[in-house]
């Protein structure tokens, strides 16, 4: 089972004045909504996470859909042998998540984590599932605390590439 989650910061609050209906993609990505995320194994009980509350939540929700299908392009899915191998880097930092898919399985692991411990697995299916709800999920709690935000069409193709499985 996994389990996706964020919180914001505090530290690194959103401008007052901005006005989140015009807000290019590059603002929405890289400049709003920091935080902090994890990806979770409840199965296990790992998890993989920040805890230096500047992430762009909303970027890590874009761009671990990007790799989801990213990891998708082997014509052979579920039956494919060769690994196929995707990361994901915060731009404020050198750290990087990594992602590795052979047959329907998913590793992740990353910079952080000990050299001794062991990647998080998940199905490729459930995390495609997962990070689109995780997407839309934060998207929903984003409108809610952002007047305005609903209504940007970054948001709309957003949710419009990446719809709900």
């Amino acid at each position: 089972m996994i389990d996706l989650g964020y919180s914001l910061s505090r530290r690194f609050p959103d401008p007052p004045q901005m006005d989140y209906r015009t807000a290019d993609v590059r603002t929405l990505r890289h400049d709003l909504f920091c935080g902090d995320v994890y990806l979770a194994d409840t199965k296990t009980d790992r998890e993989l996470s920040t805890a230096w509350g500047w992430v762009p939540v909303l970027d890590f929700a874009w761009a671990l859909c990007d790799i989801v299908e990213q990891l998708d392009t082997d014509p052979r899915g579920n039956r494919s042998a060769r690994p196929i191998h995707a990361e994901l880097d915060f731009t404020e930092s050198a750290d990087r998540i990594f992602f590795e898919r052979r047959f329907g399985w998913v590793d992740v692991d990353a910079d952080w984590m000990a050299a001794d411990e062991a990647p998080l697995t998940f199905n490729h299916s459930a995390l495609r599932r997962e990070a689109r709800d995780f997407l839309h999920d934060l998207i929903a709690d984003l409108t809610d605390m952002h007047d305005g935000l609903g209504d940007n069409p970054a948001i709309w193709d957003l949710q419009a590439r990446f719809p709900r499985v």
